[in-house]
């Protein structure tokens, strides 16, 4: 067995007419049928080729980097599949240029700005919002600073990912919500931006005009096209919701959703030319669990997109109060009744009731 304490120290450091031809045109019919058949079929097995390479270079790209069961101590496994989704604010593939014009600069260490969790079983799919100012309990963790072991403390979820990264991220959710977590996937800034740019930029319609010199959005009312800049200012601006970090979870789920949603057009999945750059501007930052495949990330992916599709559940984690005051600035506090109803009815993949409603 693992040594919890050990395995501590080791980890704190993705026509046809309906009416028929008269008989003289018939077998001409016929016979161009089977030849648009055919066509179709040579179409198709060109494209599963290309399709099938890129699957075999993609499951080389894969940046399995995280150990789920760093910390021990895991809840045990559940009924359906859990994913974490997170999007972080590493900067890797970005030139000092691009940081400044994505306004992704500012503050050290490792940070996330989107958490979500997305579960998927017999009963549907539930994409779940974490926000990052949840208050929470972090487990206990060797201090790198100290060299100390620190016991469990209160602090924001985004807290446990600042001090031991995914690990810590995946161990402080679980320990929080009593899910186990079965995939974890993380993209940075640039592949976010890059995605977006791949496949043409994402429409999305405000209801409001939106200006935030922080994110540096800067968007007008009304239905857009958003590019790889503009979709990343749109998910990270907070300072325009009246909730705060609970509206900017709400706008990163309906993003995400549109994204996958818009990203599996036919015109983009089964045109190699398109798919091969979207799938190669994906995995550039794109870090997953040690026992991630390709064909788990692939049906994490056709999770959301349903989704977005109206084949599941957006939810954000319910809430008691909103800009609560603590020792670590103010944060948001879950409904502790509402959201462990919510998390054992994924835990036993039964229907979700809950809405996420205030």
């Amino acid at each position: 067995m693992t040594d919890p304490l050990a395995a501590r120290e080791r980890f704190a450091e993705r026509p046809s007419s309906h009416y028929g031809p008269r008989r003289a045109h018939a077998r001409q019919s016929k016979v161009k049928r089977r030849r648009l058949r055919r066509a179709v079929l040579v179409v198709l097995a060109v494209v599963a080729v290309a399709v099938g390479g890129t699957y075999g270079w993609a499951e080389t790209r894969l940046q399995r980097d995280v150990d789920l069961g760093a910390y021990g101590d895991r809840p045990p496994p559940g009924e359906g599949t859990n994913y974490l989704i997170v999007g972080s604010d590493s900067r890797d593939g970005l030139s000092e240029g691009d940081v400044k014009d994505l306004h992704a600069g500012g503050g050290g260490g490792r940070r996330t700005d989107s958490m979500m969790l997305l579960h998927t079983g017999a009963n549907g799919t539930s994409m779940v919002s974490l926000p990052r100012d949840s208050w929470v309990t972090v487990p206990g963790r060797l201090d790198t600073t100290t060299g100390k072991t620190k016991r469990p403390e209160g602090d924001k979820l985004n807290a446990a990912f600042s001090y031991g990264g995914p690990e810590l991220l995946v161990h402080t959710v679980e320990q929080n919500t009593g899910l186990r977590i079965d995939h974890y996937a993380e993209i940075g800034f640039a592949g976010f931006v890059n995605i977006v740019d791949a496949i043409g930029g994402v429409r999305m319609c405000l209801d409001r005009d939106i200006k935030d010199e922080k994110s540096g959005a800067d968007l007008r009312k009304g239905c857009h096209t958003l590019n790889g800049k503009q979709a990343l200012a749109f998910v990270r601006q907070r300072h325009q919701e009246k909730e705060g970090d609970l509206g900017r979870s709400k706008n990163q789920q309906k993003f995400l959703s549109t994204l996958a949603h818009q990203a599996a057009r036919p015109d983009t999945l089964f045109d190699p030319l398109e798919i091969g750059p979207a799938v190669q501007a994906g995995l550039d930052t794109l870090i997953v669990d040690k026992d991630m495949s390709l064909r788990d990330l692939s049906n994490m992916f056709r999770a959301v997109q349903g989704v977005a599709g109206g084949h599941g559940k957006q939810i954000n984690v319910p809430v008691s109060g909103i800009g609560v005051p603590t020792p670590k600035g103010n944060v948001l506090k879950w409904d502790a009744e509402r959201s462990a109803r919510l998390f054992d009815d994924l835990r036993h993949d039964r229907p979700v009731t809950e809405t996420g409603r205030r």
